[in-house]
């Protein structure tokens, strides 16, 4: 079961942005798994991507094509989206399929082929299914249409193991006029990005220049998706673009940069958080908050190593208060110097540790009944410094082995 009922919002019209989506049968027929995304002339696309060194092919494309629209001053046109296979581990066969789609796609749209860009998401290690994909393509095309259903259907159309689609929404007022910010993505497992999501589209109506754009995706991505983790196994896809399409009103500086920034990771954070809603057999979502760090850095260290810990994630599976993994967790984390008298950790409202033990008020009964809870926030303070990090993480159950075995089948 995935924690938490979430709903797809009433996404508003992007002026200039169009999605369009069509059944091509890529692994299984009857469900939408191609995605087209139009984008308008004159818009600025930023993107960030995996961190693998196994990046699959369409990662590789992507990220040169974005290269050669920046040196000609321009941004791409088209993304096209496939699910149902990754394209990864698919040596020089995938980089001439990813780059043959481009080309249809370029064909079929009157662009040039590198102001397309390709994502994929599925099983790794099985080449595409060519001829399927590109006669899915003139589908794709002719459904692309800018209203709230096409927002929903391209949500679908790049789940993989999802079990929900995956939006978030914010409308901003910026002095007497308004933008838009819209997104999309998908995830449930091989969760930890390490530059963005699994697959993550948001776009805005906002002017925004392209180093700003740069800059900005670049800091949301840190604060949002690179601080959730299912499984801590980083996926050969992940792609995470944001487009400002520069129909609405332009974002400089000031108060109008701040709000933009504030509603930009409003909407990533949200997104982050759905994924980590949905991950694979979760029925906990976990919020760690590590403060009094002397690098944010090492507040993240510390999250990271407890949220990864099998035995800290299985105790939550359970509601097993067995606090002692969460300590012994936080003691292994790459800090130097630790000073275990001056940690304490907290389990909600309840004190676990401090003074290098466990605290005097402490009780089983206490603890067990924050970890019966489906959120469940654990606070860790190390008393060193004034930094801090929040990573969001989910429990380890039977269904993640089960799905996960069952995954190709």
């Amino acid at each position: 079961m995935a924690v938490g009922e979430t709903r797809f919002p009433e996404m508003p019209v992007i002026e200039g942005l169009r999605l369009g989506t069509a059944m091509a049968g890529i692994k299984k027929p009857g469900r939408r798994d191609l995605v087209v995304i139009e984008v308008p002339d004159g818009a600025r696309v930023a993107g960030t991507f995996t961190r693998n060194a196994f990046c699959a092919a369409p990662v590789t494309v992507a990220r040169e094509h974005l290269a050669a629209c920046a040196a000609r001053g321009e941004g791409a046109r088209y993304l096209v989206i496939n699910t149902g296979n990754a394209n990864a581990g698919t040596g020089a066969t995938g980089l001439s399929d990813a780059r043959a789609t481009c080309a249809e796609l370029a064909r079929l749209a009157g662009v040039e082929e590198a102001s397309v860009l390709p994502f994929s998401t599925g099983v790794i290690g099985e080449p595409l299914p060519m001829e399927r994909l590109l006669a899915g393509l003139p589908g794709a095309v002719q459904t692309l249409d800018d209203g709230p259903d096409a927002w929903r259907e391209a949500g679908e159309g790049i789940l993989t193991t999802d079990t929900r689609t995956k939006g978030a929404s914010v409308t901003l007022a910026l002095g007497e006029a308004t933008v838009t910010i819209n997104g999309i993505a998908k995830g449930s497992g091989m969760i930890r990005p390490d530059m963005a999501t699994m697959l993550a589209f948001v776009a805005t109506d906002a002017a925004i220049e392209q180093s700003l754009l740069d800059r900005l995706l670049r800091e949301a991505v840190e604060r949002s998706f690179n601080c959730i983790t299912v499984d801590s196994d980083t996926s050969t896809n992940d792609a995470c673009l944001l487009i400002a399409t520069g129909r609405g009103a332009a974002v400089v500086d000031g108060e109008a940069l701040a709000r933009f920034r504030e509603g930009l990771l409003l909407v990533m954070t949200e997104l982050a958080q759905a994924v980590i809603r949905d991950g694979e057999g979760a029925t906990k979502f976990v919020t760690l908050r590590v403060e009094q760090a002397r690098s944010r850095q090492e507040a993240l260290d510390v999250a990271f190593t407890v949220a990864h810990s099998p035995l800290v994630k299985t105790a939550l599976y359970a509601s097993d208060a067995n606090w002692g993994r969460i300590l012994a967790a936080v003691g292994r984390a790459p800090v130097e110097d630790f000073d275990v008298d001056r940690v304490t950790i907290d389990l909600g409202e309840v004190r676990l540790v401090e003074h290098g033990g466990r605290a005097p008020g402490y009780s089983e009964e206490a603890g067990s009944a924050v970890m019966a809870l489906e959120e469940i926030e654990i606070r860790i303070a190390l008393g060193r410094g004034e930094q801090e990090a929040t990573v969001w993480t989910s429990d380890l159950s039977h269904d993640y082995v089960s799905i996960n075995a069952d995954y190709r089948s």
